[in-house]
């Protein structure tokens, strides 16, 4: 089951439907299954508390995963900094939609396994995402 919430900001106007499906088909085509995934988009000042209390990093981020898969099913805590995705995409010169799915998909990815701490597996990552990228687009 997949959960949309805002924490302290307004939830961003998707197709949670059509997002849902979308993140289904993505982890089949992973070989996984959705479990219990919730996102919660938040503002940078509560991505920043999150990042500082749970991984003791002290910066903003778009998005930050707990992973609580177990074999085939992926299940997970997903939040996402809404400014910081919209600071991306302007600077980016993308519109802020493209970049919020990247950004949905990304820990989608992350809960199917996928890495993005090196080159080569940042590169990986963000191949991953494309294909994603263009199911939603088809």
């Amino acid at each position: 089951m997949i959960k949309y919430f805002s924490g302290d900001c307004e939830l961003p106007r998707i197709d949670q439907n059509e997002v849902t499906d979308w993140i289904l088909r993505v982890a089949a085509l992973h070989r996984k299954k959705a479990g219990e995934i919730n996102y919660i988009f938040c503002s940078d000042a509560r991505i920043l508390e999150v990042n500082n209390q749970y991984l003791q990093h002290d910066y903003y981020t778009d998005i930050i995963t707990f992973d609580y898969s177990e074999e085939d099913k992926i299940s997970g805590d997903i939040y996402i900094g809404t400014e910081t995705v919209f600071s991306n995409a302007a600077m980016l010169g993308i519109p802020y939609e493209n970049e919020l799915n990247r950004v949905i998909i990304h820990g989608v990815l992350h809960l199917c396994g996928f890495k993005d701490k090196t080159p080569d597996t940042e590169k990986v990552m963000h191949q991953k995402e494309d294909e994603a990228l263009n199911l939603l687009n088809n």
